[in-house]
Parts: C-alpha cells; sequence; structure tokens
C-alpha cells in the first residue's frame, strides 16, 4: 500500500486521496462501533434507540454515559465497550496519522539519501 524506501514520492494529489481513503477507513471502524454500542445499549439495558445513541456516542467521544445502568449485563457490557471504544480511539488515530508519518518519513530518507557522499573508487587513485 505505502512506496518503499528507495521509490519517489508519492504524488500530492495521490497523497490525498491516500488520506481520504484513511479517514474513510477510520469513520466506517467508528461508525460500526458506534452501531455496536447502540446494539448493546438497547439490548442489555432495553433502552430507546435514541438513548443508546446518545450512551455509546458519549462513550466513543470519550465523555463516559449520560445515564444509570441499571442491569448487571448493561454494566458489564458497558465496562467491556469502555474498553473497546479507548483502543477504537487509538486505531482510528493511528489509521488517520499513518499516510502523514509515512510521508513525512519517506521524505526524510529520500533527502538523506541524497546527502550521503558517494563512496570513492578504491582501483583509482
Amino acid at each position: 500500500m505505502y512506496e518503499k524506501r528507495h521509490q519517489p514520492l508519492l504524488p500530492f494529489p495521490a497523497f490525498i486521496l491516500r488520506l481520504l481513503w484513511n479517514a474513510a477507513a477510520a469513520l466506517g471502524l467508528a461508525a460500526f462501533s458506534w452501531g455496536l454500542g447502540m446494539a448493546g445499549y438497547r439490548h442489555f439495558e432495553g433502552m430507546s434507540w435514541l438513548d443508546a445513541m446518545l450512551n455509546s456516542a458519549m462513550l466513543l467521544g470519550g465523555m463516559g454515559p449520560t445515564s444509570e445502568l441499571h442491569t448487571r449485563g448493561g454494566k458489564v457490557f458497558a465496562s467491556f465497550y469502555a474498553l473497546y471504544c479507548g483502543l477504537v480511539l487509538i486505531v482510528a488515530v493511528g489509521i488517520l496519522f499513518a499516510p502523514v508519518f509515512h510521508r513525512f518519513m519517506h521524505k526524510f530518507h529520500l533527502e538523506a539519501e541524497d546527502e550521503e557522499p558517494e563512496p570513492k573508487d578504491k582501483t583509482s587513485t
């Protein structure tokens, strides 16, 4: 998916396309996770779809639940969902910034290779 060390730097329009592709992947992961949370709150707590959407969005955004949980299943689900949401945040940020970090490192290595002096030929003196 990414260019190798000795390949030229990806043209800027293609880089923007790669960035958009990664943003779509991160957004898809967030949407799946939001839906998972909504289904879990709906099933385990019997919340309305609107309350389940609010609670899962707040946990996914790092804020915490908005309403008190009443069932054991809901509390267990919410604890595992909160841990899952923390991991999703880390993974989504990694997906978003991977192309930027890769481009920076690739450009750095290309510039470092340009600055290296060529080795002298030992046979000619």
